[in-house]
């Protein structure tokens, strides 16, 4: 198993990177056209990855590369908005009849590579959050925060990244109230309009228990990670 950092520590039970392993925990859940969701090696057929899943059920993933086995590891903790994910990308293909993403697709996109879920934040919570307003969150309403939040790490790529994590790692978020991850966001990549603005930064060390560091408040002065709403 790949050391975990604190934000990846809720993929823990999940098995370890080998495709038997994996498609043994994958039994039940399917992909975004209806097929048994399975984990094959990487076939050099040129099919890509969303076309494929979409289409047979088939799971393009290295076992050796972190990137491919968080993939996997999403797949197993978030199988409905991962299908759903999957089935709106064919949808807005088929829709656009082009092989170019469109605001639609670039929004999935980003948000499966470096999504974060932000639960049960208080509304007025998340306007200082969109504020900028870090040390009004983090800091100065830090007891509410962690009475009332739940964040979770969602994109496979800032999970990977989490392995090693750097000053300004960032993710993109979504506000959702608390209860089903899952549900809530499968209807949200069903539904929803979405363009990459919509979504939140969110600068993930400054998450509490990202890291020790940042129980001191001066952490949240550091502006490289933590910089104020452009005018």
């Amino acid at each position: 198993m790949i050391p975990l950092h604190p934000l990846s520590a809720f993929l823990a039970p999940f098995p370890p990177a080998d495709l038997a392993s994996l498609n043994t925990a994958a039994a039940g859940i399917v992909t975004g056209g209806g097929l048994p969701l399975r984990f094959v090696v990487p076939p050099d057929d040129g099919l890509g990855y969303e076309l494929r899943a979409f289409q047979t059920g088939e799971v393009a993933t290295r076992t050796d590369n972190a990137h491919d086995y968080f993939n996997a590891l999403i797949w197993l903790a978030f199988p409905r908005a991962k299908a759903a994910l999957n089935r709106r990308h064919l949808d807005e293909l088929e829709a656009a009849d082009t092989a170019a993403r469109g605001p639609v697709r670039d929004a999935l996109t980003q948000f499966d590579e470096c999504g974060v879920v932000i639960a049960g934040m208080p509304v007025d919570m998340q306007s200082a959050l969109r504020a900028h307003r870090w040390r009004e969150v983090f800091v100065e309403r830090r007891d509410e925060l962690l009475a009332t939040t739940h964040f979770t790490v969602f994109g496979h790529a800032s999970h990977d990244a989490l392995a090693a994590p750097f000053i300004g790692l960032c993710g993109k978020a979504v506000f959702l109230d608390a209860g089903d991850i899952d549900e809530q966001l499968a209807s949200l990549f069903a539904t929803a309009d979405l363009v990459p603005r919509d979504f939140q930064p969110l600068p993930l060390l400054g998450i509490p228990g990202a890291t020790a560091e940042n129980e001191n408040p001066a952490y949240y002065d550091d502006t490289r990670q933590f910089r104020p709403l452009r005018g």
